[in-house]
């Protein structure tokens, strides 16, 4: 790989460094599908939801650090589009919410025949607990570093975060023809 890499026009430093991070990044991802931090906070807090209905949760307050700063009014539809999955899966965990007192149902402001999303005082008093806790550990394990690795690390990691659509868009463009070789050397294998 290395050899092809290299050809490709990428030193075997930068082979090395990527695989230094591909190995990170697949340990990090593993740690993130199982929601280490998530299920703790929903542990410690006594709290009787799983982390499905906490992502409803959350994505109906919608911070703007994590979903924009879209705003107006939350329905199903809103909470399925941010969390990327089914309107009937998240229409069956808003009403399982509902029944548990996190989420009640509204009116719109905008449109009547609407019916939105909200947190009740128990949902938002839910959120706000879990986020504290999450930012407790973040900002209690960020305290171990100078400001000038934060000051650093931040800016590093946002321009890190874009780096497969980057990747794809120049994929698309100066990697192509390598990809290409790439694509024809498995055709030819399979023969």
């Amino acid at each position: 790989m290395a050899a092809f890499l290299e050809h490709a026009g990428i030193t075997r430093r930068m082979t090395d460094k990527a695989l230094e991070v591909d190995a990170i990044l697949q340990q990090w991802r593993r740690r993130i599908d199982k929601r280490e931090l998530g299920q703790m906070a929903l542990t410690e807090l006594g709290l009787d939801i799983d982390l499905p209905k906490l992502d409803v949760l959350i994505a109906t307050w919608a911070p703007s650090n994590e979903f924009g700063t879209e705003t107006g009014e939350t329905m199903v539809s809103t909470i399925a589009t941010r969390l990327h999955i089914d309107p009937s899966r998240a229409s069956r965990l808003v009403s399982e919410l509902i029944g548990q007192g996190l989420l009640a149902r509204g009116v719109s402001q905008q449109d009547a025949r609407r019916t939105i999303v909200e947190l009740t005082d128990k949902g938002r008093a839910t959120v706000n607990a879990v986020r504290t806790i999450k930012f407790l550990l973040l900002g209690d394990f960020l305290s171990g570093w100078t400001d000038a690795e934060v000051e650093t690390f931040l800016p590093l990691l946002d321009r890190f975060s874009t780096w497969s659509e980057e990747s794809r868009a120049k994929g698309q463009s100066r990697l192509a023809p390598t990809i290409a070789e790439l694509r024809a050397g498995l055709h030819k294998s399979a023969h």
